[in-house]
């Protein structure tokens, strides 16, 4: 199995069979070892999770990462009742922030999504109603090769549309299942790689 994955696979100096796309960047790699595929289920943490994607919209995720502290310091830890009151002000410095991606749609957008979040929050929850869209437990896959990885889902397809009417912007179906692989919802490590295993093993029936 891994020598037919052996393409979208790489054997690390520590002995471990890891998905191809971290690379050898220790960030990245330490990246998709402790965080990619875990099960979130923090109603905050899933909020910077889908912010923090949005901004990645057009660019790679390991540039988001580096800059992750940087957006953090920036946006108030990511709480949303902080962001919820941004002023004009706190956009005009936004804009001049060289740590973060100074993209003012994806800024206004993250100001409307925390109130959106907040507007979720009041209504169950925002946690639970992102795991509803996959009954509240993670789907296990078993896929071998990277091009068995779908770019959407219908799961995806219907959470983004989903989010859109709830006043979320830079969440298409396709930033959605990144965010959806990223958070556990679905376990996308490779078969072959070592981190499958044990995201499978973390996942939880919330239902």
């Amino acid at each position: 199995m891994v020598e037919a994955a052996e393409a979208d696979l790489i054997l690390h100096e520590d002995g471990r069979w890891r998905c191809r796309w971290p690379g050898v960047d220790p960030l990245y790699v330490a990246y998709h070892d402790t965080e990619w595929g875990v099960p979130e289920y923090d109603n905050r943490a899933l909020f910077e999770k889908l912010i923090l994607d949005g901004f990645q919209a057009g660019l790679s995720w390991i540039a988001i990462l580096r800059k992750r502290d940087n957006f953090r310091r920036a946006f108030d830890g990511f709480d949303p009742e902080v962001i919820a009151r941004y002023d004009e002000a706190k956009l005009a410095a936004l804009m001049q922030d060289p740590g973060i991606v100074r993209n003012r749609a994806k800024i206004l957008g993250t100001v409307q999504g925390a109130r959106a979040w907040l507007a979720i929050m009041e209504r169950g929850g925002f946690s639970n109603f992102l795991w509803g869209f996959v009954d509240g437990r993670t789907r296990q896959n078993s896929f071998s090769r990277m091009a068995e990885v779908p770019a959407e889902t219908a799961e995806s397809r219907a959470m983004s549309k989903a989010l859109k009417q709830a006043g979320f912007n830079f969440c298409g179906p396709t930033i959605v299942y990144a965010f959806m692989q990223a958070v556990g919802m679905v376990n996308d490590h490779l078969v072959g790689c070592y981190r499958h295993a044990e995201c499978a093993a973390l996942a939880r029936d919330t239902r």
